[in-house]
């Protein structure tokens, strides 16, 4: 029996219509939205409302001709807590940080009744923290990880509504499931076959879960002196998150780091028995490819087992070969599109009206919060991460200290996470003592 008869939906955001549009066309499924009551999504709930909850994909690509489409929303609800009626599946689009009291408000009844969540966009760690939770109300579903969302989908006009525009799709994501193997990832793969997305199935969710590049390069490309003052305005110059310095924030020393991490996190992996990553390996196949021209499959290959020295040189060369699109075609000047010129947002006044932080790094904080609460769980040294965090911390203690009289978002207030890592890291010693049964 398939668990993707009836699919709920949490969150209001863009993907939230994709995915919708994509469950109800090419699974068949009956699907419900629900997502919080705030000024934000006000206007996606007035465009249901006004369009009988019809809801429309375009794509700008149209080599996505699989992704786009429209359907109709069966049930949409305002506010978690009005969620009703019995639901085979539970798709999570929402950010990491929201799962747990997005949880909390739903009803335990309707969560016992649910065969199966699915995270689309979560961290390391984030599927035992929903394990743990739905253990405590003695629930069995399955927990599925994503190792990132498939698209880059935006508001059609900017705008929430009901209709959205879907900019890119990933050519692979990485899938793992607290069953293994698993009748859900089987049935969500002829999905993703259909949308033509290659899918990896991982023997745990939490391996999926370190296939996300963004656990790898925000913390260090964000949480630098550089990028800080262009986020928070201490600069009147345009900043770009993907350029050499002075335009961005890379220089030798944000590489140094950047590798530093990545061995962290390798450090934290071989803790917890899971396959180490080769970093360039998995930037270059997995994310944005390189002409060989500038870096050969040796390099890529072996990169693991170079001196620290040489993968410094290999990551910068990958960087440096990006400030353009390699394989993009030269206008009559010869230049090629501009791939790097990604602006480094900077803080703004919610639709509340209180002063926010910009998705990056506002998201990666929570990341990174997370893996050192489980690196110090696990006695692993994890000195970049420290230094990420203590320089991101300073900078949101002396803007808010700056803003005594402004309206703040709960963005600026330094954060432990204690709760969830409590539970993250109590589902990983039950793991760890499961594995040492066998």
């Amino acid at each position: 029996m398939s668990h993707f008869q009836r699919v709920l939906i949490l969150g209001t955001g863009p993907a939230s219509i994709q995915l919708a549009v994509n469950f109800n066309n090419d699974l068949n499924c009956d699907v419900g939205i629900a997502g919080r009551e705030s000024v934000r999504s006000e206007s996606f709930y007035e465009a249901m409302k006004q369009s009988n909850h019809q809801i429309r994909v375009s794509i700008q690509n149209e080599k996505h001709q699989s992704i786009k489409g429209e359907c109709v929303v069966n049930w949409v609800f305002k506010g978690y807590e009005t969620v009703a009626g019995e639901w085979d599946a539970i798709i999570f689009s929402v950010t990491a940080d929201a799962y747990i009291d997005v949880l909390k408000q739903i009803d335990d009844k309707v969560l016992k009744h649910v065969k199966c969540i699915v995270l689309v966009s979560p961290t390391f760690g984030s599927n035992s923290l929903i394990a743990h939770y739905l253990n405590t109300i003695r629930s069995n579903a399955e927990v599925i990880s994503f190792s990132t969302y498939y698209g880059d989908t935006r508001w059609m006009c900017d705008e929430p509504s009901n209709e959205v525009l879907t900019t890119g799709v990933k050519k692979k994501i990485f899938i793992g499931s607290t069953n293994y193997p698993s009748e859900n990832i089987d049935t969500l793969s002829k999905l993703f076959e259909k949308l033509g997305i290659a899918l990896e199935v991982m023997k745990s969710p939490i391996e999926a879960e370190t296939r996300n590049i963004s656990l790898y390069v925000h913390p260090p490309l964000f949480m630098n002196d550089f990028s800080l003052q262009a986020i928070f305005g201490d600069t009147d110059t345009k900043k770009y998150v993907y350029k050499l310095f002075p335009e961005g924030p890379i220089t030798q020393h944000l590489i140094r780091d950047m590798l530093a991490q990545w061995k962290e996190i390798m450090a934290i992996l071989k803790k917890i028995n899971i396959k180490s990553i080769n970093l360039l390996k998995f930037m270059t196949d997995d994310n944005y490819p390189l002409r060989l021209e500038s870096l050969s499959r040796y390099d890529i290959e072996n990169f693991n087992n170079l001196k620290p020295i040489h993968q410094e040189y290999l990551l910068y060369i990958r960087y440096a070969s990006l400030l353009i699109d390699p394989f993009s075609e030269p206008d009559q000047e010869g230049r090629y599109f501009d791939f790097s010129a990604v602006p480094i947002r900077t803080i703004f006044v919610n639709r509340e009206g209180y002063l926010d932080i910009p998705r990056m790094p506002k998201e990666d904080y929570y990341r990174i919060k997370i893996l050192q609460g489980i690196a110090n769980h696990l006695n692993v040294d994890c000195p970049t991460i420290n230094k990420f965090i203590q320089t991101y911390e300073r900078k949101i203690e002396a803007v808010a200290q700056s803003q005594q009289n402004g309206k703040l978002s709960d963005a600026f207030a330094v954060q432990s996470f204690d709760e969830d890592l409590k539970m993250i890291c109590g589902e990983l010693g039950q793991s760890e003592e499961t594995k040492s049964l066998y």
